[in-house]
């Protein structure tokens, strides 16, 4: 529980861990029958700890309750929620791979001897080499961590919001290096203090923080697909603007069927903005549609407040966020449309 309450402390949002084990506990038996995701868990909305580091939380009144349930949980820390990444280097006896494996993306020449490259410290210290900066092993101004099976856990936090995904040493997709996995979004490590089966994970030197995450290895971790760059969210079109615009006109008298038609078309026009960024011609076209809808009011087709309302449906479908920009360029068309009455055939009386 001291552990767990250091690292809340910090700000980072912790789970339990099986007692002597790097895993978490096992979901409860609901939940391990329905198969749920973890947006769907009535247990985490109700502070259990099911779903692993989706659980994760930095509520004290939790923490003390998770452990007191079990003193023996081992603790760990969800990197993504925590704003860290963490380079977890491994020793482990492996036959080392086809040298265009160590460093994924470098080509190493057949003339650089590797002679005694034998695990992930020797990969982590050879792209720092490459790259003409210190080892990350080596970074005395950060928290590391020793591991019981005589790895590494280098810790780093993020910096200008950038997001990092997890990956593992030896995959043939996502990687930074043979034998050096990273930990970040998606992913949690064990936090230093806590004991498995296999022995402590123990701090070196002094430090206690993580330093912010050196340019190079941002690059780097970016480099080799590393960067969670969010999908754009497309956005959704206004509800029915052109079945609005229809139903906006009035009823009353002719041509009624003839000013549906201009008003969705200068909408249409608007709302097209929306798959280009720039260069769309927003400001004419908006201007365009308020105007025309200045004159169609004016002419008794459609209620001023109606059509204002639409039109901003419209902008803000193509630009949004910029709401204060469109309010002034659909008032300023409605007013100049306004000393334009658009007549139509069959003028309503």
């Amino acid at each position: 529980m001291t552990h767990a309450l250091w690292c809340a402390n910090q700000g980072w949002p912790v789970l339990p861990l099986a007692s002597g084990r790097k895993t978490p506990p096992a979901n409860c038996a609901p939940c391990q029958a329905r198969q749920h995701s973890s947006a769907d868990c009535p247990c985490i909305a109700a502070g259990r700890w099911c779903h692993g580091f989706h659980a994760a939380t930095t509520n004290t009144d939790r923490i003390h309750a998770w452990w007191s349930t079990n003193p023996r949980f081992g603790v760990a820390v969800a990197c993504g929620p925590a704003g860290l990444v963490v380079l977890d280097v491994d020793a482990h006896p492996q036959p080392v791979p086809d040298r265009n494996r160590l460093l994924p993306g470098i080509p190493i020449h057949d003339q650089v001897d590797l002679t005694g490259l034998a695990h992930g410290f020797h990969t982590l210290a050879l792209l720092a080499a490459l790259r003409g900066q210190p080892d990350p092993a080596s970074d005395e101004t950060t928290l590391r961590v020793r591991t019981p099976s005589g790895g590494l856990h280098i810790w780093y936090r993020t910096t200008n919001a950038r997001r990092f995904l997890c990956s593992t040493g030896s995959s043939a997709g996502r990687a930074l290096a043979w034998q050096v996995d990273v930990r970040s979004t998606g992913g949690y490590i064990i936090a230093p203090g806590t004991t498995t089966a296999a022995g402590t994970y123990t701090p070196i030197g002094p430090v206690r923080a993580p330093a912010p995450l050196p340019e190079w290895l941002a690059t780097e971790l970016a480099r080799t697909g590393h960067l969670d760059i969010p999908t754009p969210r497309r956005p959704q079109a206004p509800q029915g603007v052109p079945q609005r615009a229809r139903q906006a006109v009035i009823a009353a008298g002719g041509g009624r069927g003839r000013a549906s038609q201009v008003l969705e078309t200068v909408l249409a026009d608007v709302t097209a903005c929306a798959q280009v960024a720039e260069s769309a011609g927003f400001s004419d076209k908006l201007n365009r549609a308020a105007f025309t809808a200045g004159g169609l009011a004016a002419s008794g087709y459609i209620h001023a407040p109606d059509a204002e309302r639409i039109l901003m449906d419209a902008a803000l479908y193509a630009r949004p966020g910029q709401e204060r920009r469109c309010s002034q360029i659909i008032r300023s068309g409605l007013d100049a449309g306004a000393r334009r009455p658009l007549h139509l055939e069959g003028r309503p009386s």
